[in-house]
């Protein structure tokens, strides 16, 4: 007896607001929510440029732009330029530990911090806990906090995603009042660290626009490889060597 595969269902959202290009109306390609998402599957999702959200695993699919750009580092290849090295210096006096995902009022404190200095006035900025526990700490997948610290002081909180192959940065957040240190840059060094140490082959950063400044720093972590969607291929972002394939979903 042939065993059948069951394909995820995908559905396409309405049209909304874009959040990243303001004048733009974006739409989403979203996983059946109901769909139960393991280990395996979540891995062949991050190949096809697919970003988490809480609950819901998303990609982009705007028929008048493609702006939004999945990207990832190949672990192995990776090397600090000049910029990260400093970076690294800065902050040498810090420690990192992962932790469970968990709901923490210190975490929370620094969140809402972070939010008011660097998205006032938009929909991250919303001092609800529960909305907070949705987005970042809710997942059926497996998900860990990096904690960096100066001593006891926590200075920034990366929220994590493990599959087999990789890590997938959900979110970091940081001290406002410490832009000297460069923690977001940071961070992403530290999970590369984390992933090279674990002999996992990426890391995903999420989606990188041309046009926004705040997602400039990703384009600085060299070699990077961004997913085509229209050939299923990862290609290497600034230069022409050959990329690779995606696998197939199931």
């Amino acid at each position: 007896m042939t065993r059948e595969i069951q394909f995820p269902t995908l559905y396409q959202t309405a049209p909304h607001p874009c959040p990243y290009i303001v004048e733009n109306t974006a739409v989403n390609l979203i996983l059946d929510p109901h769909y139960s998402v393991d280990r395996s599957l979540y891995g062949r999702l991050l190949q096809h440029g697919f970003r988490r959200n809480g609950g819901l695993y998303y990609r982009p699919f705007c028929n008048d732009c493609s702006a939004c750009i999945s990207v990832r580092v190949p672990v192995a290849e990776f090397v600090p330029d000049r910029s990260q090295r400093r970076a690294l210096r800065r902050n040498a006096d810090l420690t990192s530990t992962l932790t469970d995902a968990r709901f923490s009022d210190e975490h929370f404190r620094l969140y809402l911090r972070y939010q008011a200095v660097r998205h006032s006035g938009d929909s991250m900025d919303d001092p609800d806990p529960e909305k907070y526990r949705r987005f970042l700490v809710d997942s059926e997948v497996d998900t860990a906090f990096l904690e960096i610290r100066q001593g006891p002081r926590l200075l920034a909180v990366s929220i994590i995603d493990r599959v087999d192959d990789a890590l997938s940065a959900i979110y970091t957040f940081f001290d406002p009042d410490e832009p000297r240190r460069g923690l977001g840059t940071f961070a992403v060094l530290e999970q590369v660290r984390i992933a090279r140490e674990a002999g996992l082959d990426w890391v995903y950063l999420g989606y990188w626009i041309a046009e926004s400044r705040k997602m400039a720093y990703k384009s600085r972590f060299r070699p990077l490889q961004r997913f085509n969607p229209v050939t299923a291929r990862w290609e290497y972002h600034h230069d022409e060597r050959q990329g690779t394939d995606a696998l197939p979903l199931r």
